[in-house]
């Protein structure tokens, strides 16, 4: 499968970490903007000020958030596949189940198992798309008609005679 040929383990981790952080920073800087907006004041200068000010603090908080869930799932799928010997979706299932339970550790067990189920619900429904999605995009691509092509038409004619 393509999908699965990516950066060897090492710099994969540091790749999903970097990729994490930086989503979760526009996405966070995105979202508090807005908030900010909306909960500020009335007038454009007060709402922009507070909009930049709710941003700028709370998305690098996000970032990092999504960076550590990031790079502890990275670490675990590079984990799994050392373990397995293989790279298939399982190996993303497995690592979203461990990386919500590890993370809700400190919430208890019972927070912990639903974070496990809901992690490797999430990845489930994102590796079966994933699965689909290349599986309907392989079977498009055979079902379409090789373009024929045709010599194109002679821009230059030669004369009858043979002179130029």
């Amino acid at each position: 499968m393509g999908e699965y040929a990516r950066e060897p383990c090492p710099m994969r981790i540091m790749e999903d970490l970097g990729g994490a952080f930086a989503i979760g920073f526009m996405g966070g800087g995105i979202f508090n903007g807005i908030k900010g907006f909306c909960n500020a004041p009335t007038g454009f200068r007060r709402r922009f000020k507070s909009a930049f000010h709710s941003a700028t603090t709370r998305a690098p908080q996000v970032g990092g958030s999504f960076a550590v869930w990031g790079g502890v799932f990275a670490a675990i799928d590079c984990s799994l596949v050392g373990i397995r010997k293989k790279e298939d979706a399982w190996n993303g299932i497995i690592s979203g189940g461990l990386t919500g339970g590890i993370l809700s550790a400190r919430s208890g067990v019972a927070s912990m198992v639903g974070s496990a189920v809901f992690g490797a619900c999430l990845l489930a429904m994102i590796e079966g798309y994933s699965l689909w999605f290349m599986q309907v995009y392989e079977t498009e691509q055979y079902r379409q008609q090789p373009p024929i092509f045709q010599d194109p038409p002679p821009i230059f004619k030669d004369p009858p005679n043979g002179k130029v």
